[in-house]
């Protein structure tokens, strides 16, 4: 039987070009040596699945944003060609040259695209948007769901209809959408109220540990991003040796990278070979 392996990578980038309110690392800028650092532990990751017999759907989940460091870009373009991967993804705002992206293979390549209406004006971001669509390429777009985003959400329901539009629900703030809220956001993502609902999982099966990794630029290896338990460490040990099927220890899950591998929900069924893009087969 052959194996297979969803991996989530994050290395050492914590910085981002853009002040997003809502987000810690706004505006934060690495030194040279850190980048650096990020940039061998990254090389180094690739070089592991490289040698990997297992087929791996990778997502690259850096503190900030990756596509601005042609480091990123080169490893991307590389894990795409890999025979290990069945699909490389990356969460990015989009800000960087997309030109490099035709070195990639089309087929294990995607996109986990955030827009952010106060960090770029919406005609570059969906001219942007277009020119990856013509280039076949898959992705999908998040924009967090505050109210002061709703208009954005709709104009980008209406102008790109060819890719996924998704809301990142707000759940900082309890009952912070109304009922009529909450069903407008539904008829633009029909998967908003899973997104919106704090998952009550503790003692719950799920996939984490045993077919889902969360890695760091150690080569650290969790169950997942929000069990900050190590279990082994990919340069020293064999995954093959320390996966096991056990049962959420955290009280609820309220992230999308973490309740993927809630076994209930089954979102492997909707989201197919690319759960890790987050990208539904059907999102019409």
């Amino acid at each position: 039987m052959e194996i297979k392996w969803n991996i989530l990578y994050r290395g050492y980038l914590d910085s981002c070009n853009y002040d997003c309110v809502y987000c810690p690392f706004a505006k934060k800028k690495n030194t040279k040596e850190e980048l650096l650092e990020d940039k061998i532990a990254l090389q180094k990751f690739t070089n592991w699945v490289a040698e990997r017999k297992e087929k791996l759907s990778i997502l690259l989940t850096p503190w900030g944003e990756g596509l601005i460091r042609k480091y990123y870009q080169e490893a991307m373009v590389r894990l795409s060609h890999l025979e290990s991967v069945e699909k490389i993804a990356i969460q990015t705002n989009l800000a960087c040259n997309i030109k490099w992206i035709e070195k990639a293979n089309k087929d294990k390549f995607a996109l986990w695209i955030t827009y952010h209406p106060k960090e770029v004006s919406y005609e570059k971001f969906l001219a942007k948007c277009r020119k990856l669509i013509a280039m076949d390429i898959d992705f999908s777009i998040g924009v967090v769901g505050v109210k002061e985003h709703f208009e954005a959400i709709e104009k980008l329901k209406n102008d790109i209809t060819e890719r996924y539009i998704w809301v990142n629900a707000y759940k900082r703030e309890q009952d912070y959408y109304t009922t009529a809220e909450k069903k407008w956001l539904t008829e633009k993502d029909k998967l908003f109220p899973i997104n919106n609902t704090v998952h009550q999982t503790e003692g719950k099966a799920c996939k984490a540990g045993y077919s889902s990794f969360s890695i760091n630029g150690d080569g650290d290896v969790f169950r997942c991003h929000f069990i900050k338990k190590k279990i082994a460490n990919i340069y020293e040990e064999d995954l093959n040796d320390i996966k096991k099927a056990e049962n959420c220890t955290n009280t609820e899950c309220r992230c999308y990278i973490g309740y993927i591998n809630f076994d209930s929900l089954e979102l492997d069924k909707i989201y197919k070979e690319n759960l890790m893009a987050r990208i539904p087969e059907s999102f019409s």
